[in-house]
Formats: C-alpha cells, sequence, structure tokens
C-alpha cells in the first residue's frame, strides 16, 4: 500500500501539495504542509485546514506546526468517511481515471503517475462547481477574466441567431465562497423589555 496525501484548495479545487508515501507519518504531513503554505505565501490567520482523523493529521507536531503558521484546524467528524466533499470527489476522479493502474509496479511508478495526475487535474481538468473553468485559472484569479470571454462569445452567438436560443445564454458563475464547516453565524442579542 502506499499513503497519499493532499492539500487541496477548496474553493478553486486546485491540489497545492501532494505527496505519495509508503507510510503514514506526521513528519511527512508536516512537511508538506509547511511547504505548501510558504510556496503559496499564505498569511497567518487566513487558512483553516480540514483534514480527517488520521494519526498524522491529529498529531502534537502538526498541531503545533499549524498552531506556529496561524492556521486554523478542522477535523472530519468522528466514524465518518466522507466529511469532505471536495476531497471525495478528488479522489474519486484520481480512481476512476481511464489511466489509473489497477496497482502500481513501485514507489516510483505511484510518484509518477499522481504527478501527471495533478498537473492535468490542476491546469486542464475543468470542473462544473466552479464554472467549468481549471484549478489553475481559479486558483490564480483568471476565472472572471475567462468568463467574461466566454460570455463576450455567448452573447455574439445569441445577437447573430437568436432563434437557437430560448433565452440568452449565461457563461457559467464560479461560487462566491466554499465551506466544509462554514463560520458560526453570532445570533443578535435581543432584550426584552
Amino acid at each position: 500500500w502506499f499513503h497519499l496525501y493532499v492539500i487541496l484548495d477548496v474553493y478553486s479545487r486546485y491540489a497545492v501539495g501532494w505527496l505519495v508515501a509508503t507510510r503514514e507519518s506526521a513528519r511527512l504531513a508536516e512537511e508538506l504542509i509547511a511547504d505548501a503554505v510558504y510556496r503559496e505565501h499564505v498569511p497567518a490567520g487566513q487558512l483553516s485546514l480540514h483534514a480527517d482523523r488520521g494519526t498524522s493529521m491529529t498529531s502534537k507536531t502538526v498541531t503545533q506546526l499549524l498552531a506556529d503558521l496561524g492556521v486554523l484546524q478542522s477535523h472530519s467528524r468522528p466514524h465518518v468517511s466522507n466529511d469532505n466533499p471536495y476531497s471525495e470527489a478528488q479522489f474519486k476522479t484520481l480512481k476512476y481515471s481511464p489511466r489509473c493502474p489497477k496497482r502500481f509496479a513501485s514507489l516510483a511508478a505511484a510518484r509518477t503517475f499522481v504527478d501527471e495526475f495533478f498537473a492535468h487535474y490542476n491546469h486542464q481538468h475543468r470542473h462544473s462547481g466552479i464554472g467549468l473553468h481549471t484549478p489553475t485559472d481559479v486558483h490564480h484569479g483568471r476565472a472572471d477574466t475567462i468568463r467574461a470571454q466566454r460570455q463576450a462569445v455567448l452573447d455574439a452567438a445569441h445577437a447573430a441567431h437568436p432563434d437557437r436560443f430560448r433565452r440568452p445564454p449565461q457563461a457559467p458563475r464560479i461560487p462566491v465562497a466554499a465551506w466544509i464547516n462554514p463560520p458560526q453565524e453570532t445570533p443578535l442579542a435581543t432584550t426584552t423589555l
């Protein structure tokens, strides 16, 4: 068995980091998280990391690293394997990829496959949940420009052949926000007289 560690930006679906290893390890998780946070230039207090309740993600070293980096921690509910729909969808895409083998000949072969998969996933795979954009375009702020270009093409098609449409077509929009555990709304204090 090999273990695949993945850090996925929930909003853009962009895989910011991944690692294939022969074992689950708090040290490996710590290195992957630190590398991703530094590489993405995430300021303290901006990031919330949602993880399963595996031993590496609940370890003291990872918990301390997240505190040092100013990263809030969120965990899946106990005994719930599908508490992160974004991650589950990404893993399903990986497992059902036509190129995904039933078995890997070696750790090197697994790492090569995963590197190629995430290059495609980040830069070419279009997600319906993010307006048919690639994760790279959303993650790097290009989605609004691309959507405007798509809308211009749709507007021109509608103007040239309005009879082909029931109503003017709209390019898909990306969501305003994406959450796993949305922040609690604080109820307004009420006073009775």
